[in-house]
């Protein structure tokens, strides 16, 4: 699947995260510029109030937003994923954080759960560039035997 330079970019922070995370965009910018961004509601709201960039909101995350971000990873419309975790604080939507980290594995897409990876991520040749992103093959997972 080719991946077009100007990446559709899903970001999420933790609570405790949100702060760092807007630090993190202002600091990056100017990468960040040509890019397009959705975001959970509460993150989203906060970046546009601190830093004025332009992003679409989806939901809260306890209120469907990781799910929401879910569904646009696997329907293809979300190329990269940057969530900053707070692993320190429980979770009440934990579920729906550990799926959102299962599709983005399952549609092979990259993610970063804290600034240092996210760094790397924006850092690579492959982030302002058209990339071949490999989708897995689930035809043989369609076709399997379902028993009646």
């Amino acid at each position: 699947m080719k991946v077009n330079a100007h990446k559709t970019i899903a970001l999420v922070a933790h609570d405790n995260k949100k702060f760092l995370l807007i630090e993190w965009l202002k600091k990056n910018l100017d990468k960040m510029k040509g890019h397009q961004f959705y975001a959970t509601g509460t993150t989203g709201k906060t970046i546009i109030n601190e830093i004025g960039l332009e992003v679409k909101l989806l939901h809260s995350g306890p209120l469907g937003g990781d799910q929401q971000i879910g569904a646009k990873i696997a329907e293809g419309e979300i190329d990269m994923l940057i969530f900053f975790l707070d692993p320190l604080e429980a979770m009440p939507h934990d579920s729906d954080v550990k799926a959102l980290i299962r599709l983005s594995s399952v549609w092979n897409i990259p993610v970063a759960c804290n600034e240092a990876t996210a760094d790397f991520l924006i850092s690579s040749p492959n982030f302002g560039n058209e990339y071949e992103r490999t989708l897995p093959d689930f035809k043989s997972y369609k076709q399997r035997n379902i028993p009646k």
